[in-house]
């Protein structure tokens, strides 16, 4: 029974990795989907808006001659503004590294993707005022601006013959990834609601990653649309451009590790108008996509209302710093209520170790020690059952004449629970306690898989980035062949086809885990390791049911 029992979680298991790996989760139902807007089409490819976005010149009143750039340094970031247009031309992550070991730029390079969705454009109700707004050259109050240690803030102002008046104001905090916007627009004197372009996005490696083999990671997650609403964050289709309308929380993109969010700052959040547009740029030689990227707008309830913006890491803390909510933004999956903790422990771990890779095996030792009573009660479970399995073989045998739905199959099953009383055996307690151990293997396999902290993260020799997979592959064979001898020494009442089924598995694993992060591998072949150990004691230490 328990050999059963273990191949229908570890069979579970399989089903979720490979979900998790190669299927698409499906677009929101139409019940959770939010009143949509059908009356204005979503934010074009950057080809297209470019061309939309034409428009003769005007005579400039408050400009300026030239095309400069604005620097804004905090201690999180270093912001480049344009005075063309207003808009961002980078959002370098002081923190954090790209591919090539440098400071990691999260937009995009508009030389490559063109400028016309360039962060904080505009789009206004007429092709003409777009242009203006975003072509002009505008005036900044400052040519560069330090807010490491406090505060600080840049404005933009533009105006010309036609009326148009266009005013943005961005305010940093020093420690923060958020950039509070105020865009106020005027037409002749009268306001006009602008729509604040965030995109294309992000340009974090993950967009712009090409499998190269088979063991390349497969578990990374683009860039994608996503809001928030009534607790929950809904991830939208990487295919469909669309616009929506609703009371969220935050809306924007996010990928495996990073996000840009525009949040909704007022208690009893305000409806929102969020549009999403996917779109593949350039394509390499063998015409595989050069990236994929997912732009998106916001239109604030008014002209001149402040909307922040949180452009960084999906760091648990940073990230709870902001908004308790924001947390949702990683996914954890089902098994979030235990992989937070989790995560939380790994980090404190870590304050000790100062090694995320050791401190993955300090968090595995102690796991295995929390669980090995539960681990033990199963072993003791299993080894009464295989002691008494040639007398239940017995009254199979003698019973197999008939089908399994004579009613004299209700007398084996009797004679089956007679001897499960006379022996003092219970069936379930030998499953019972694997089953409580699963819940943290697959919430321990969430928070490692997600967890930015790991990201780039060392351990030692050839494994120099814990979020990737072993790029010699050693620690997934060694996981295969721990996983095989654990299952060679693990007490079994099954019948030897069950058997051999169940040597499939460590298989099956291991072929999995040569594309999986390598910190869930070393979680993963610890705990093995550990498992076989606690066996071989046990079956040394405890006196078998026989010889009781």
């Amino acid at each position: 029974m328990e050999r059963r029992v273990l191949l229908a979680i570890s069979l579970s298991f399989l089903v979720l990795f490979l979900y998790q790996t190669y299927v698409i989760p499906p677009p929101p139902p139409e019940s959770s989907q939010p009143t949509a807007v059908p009356e204005a089409p979503a934010a074009e490819p950057p080809a297209a808006a470019e061309a939309a976005v034409s428009a003769p010149g005007v005579t400039v009143t408050t400009g300026e001659s030239h095309e400069r750039e604005i620097i804004v340094e905090t201690s999180t970031v270093r912001a480049v503004f344009t005075n063309r247009g207003a808009r961002l031309s980078h959002w370098v992550l002081k923190d954090y590294k790209n591919d090539e070991g440098r400071q990691l730029d999260l937009v995009p390079d508009a030389d490559k993707l063109g400028p016309a969705l360039q962060p904080f454009s505009l789009r206004l109700p007429d092709q003409a005022m777009t242009a203006r707004a975003n072509g002009g050259l505008y005036r900044a109050s400052a040519t560069s601006v330090d807010a490491t240690s406090a505060p600080a803030s840049v404005t933009f102002d533009y105006g010309d013959a036609s009326g148009l008046a266009v005013s943005k104001t961005f305010a940093f905090d020093p420690t923060s990834y958020i950039v509070t916007t105020t865009v106020t627009v005027q037409q002749a004197g009268s306001a006009v609601t602008p729509t604040i372009e965030w995109g294309p996005g992000l340009g974090d490696d993950i967009a712009r990653a090409k499998p190269t083999s088979f063991f390349s990671p497969s578990y990374s997650t683009p860039a994608q649309a996503i809001y928030h609403q009534d607790g929950t964050v809904e991830r939208l289709s990487q295919a469909t451009p669309g616009r929506l309308t609703g009371a969220y929380r935050y809306v924007g993109v996010d990928d495996h590790y990073f996000a840009a969010l525009a949040l909704n700052d007022f208690s009893a959040p305000s409806p929102l108008t969020f549009d999403h547009t996917p779109f593949v740029v350039g394509a390499a030689a063998d015409g595989t996509p050069a990236g994929r990227y997912v732009a998106f707008s916001v239109r604030p309830s008014s002209s001149g209302t402040p909307q922040r913006f949180f452009v960084g890491p999906k760091e648990f803390d940073t990230l709870q710093a902001v908004d308790t909510e924001l947390v949702r933004v990683i996914n954890f999956g089902f098994f979030a209520p235990l992989s937070v903790p989790l995560l939380r422990a790994l980090k404190w771990v870590q304050t000790y170790v100062g090694n995320w890779g050791w401190s993955i095996i300090v968090l595995t030792i102690l796991i295995n020690i929390a669980m090995s009573p539960l681990r033990q009660k199963s072993v003791s479970s299993m080894r009464k059952m295989q002691e008494i399995q040639p007398q239940m073989k017995v009254i199979q045998d003698r019973y197999s004449k008939y089908s399994m739905t004579d009613p004299a199959r209700q007398k084996m099953n009797e004679e089956v629970m007679a001897l499960y009383k006379a022996k003092g055996v219970n069936p379930a307690s030998g499953c019972v306690p694997m089953l409580l151990t699963f819940p943290f293997l697959f919430a321990f396999y969430g928070m490692l898989s997600q967890a930015i902290e790991l990201r780039g993260a060392e351990f030692f020799g050839w494994i120099v980035d814990l979020s990737r997979p072993d790029p010699l592959l050693i620690t997934p064979l060694l996981m295969g062949a721990t996983m095989f001898w654990q299952q060679r020494i693990t007490p079994t009442s099954a019948d030897p086809v069950q058997q051999k089924v169940m040597m499939i598995m460590p298989v099956m694993f291991t072929f999995m885990f040569l594309s999986y992060p390598s910190g869930l591998v070393i979680y993963w072949t610890l705990s093995n390791v550990w498992a076989i150990g606690q066996q071989y004691l046990s079956t040394t230490l405890a006196p078998s049911p026989a010889r009781k």
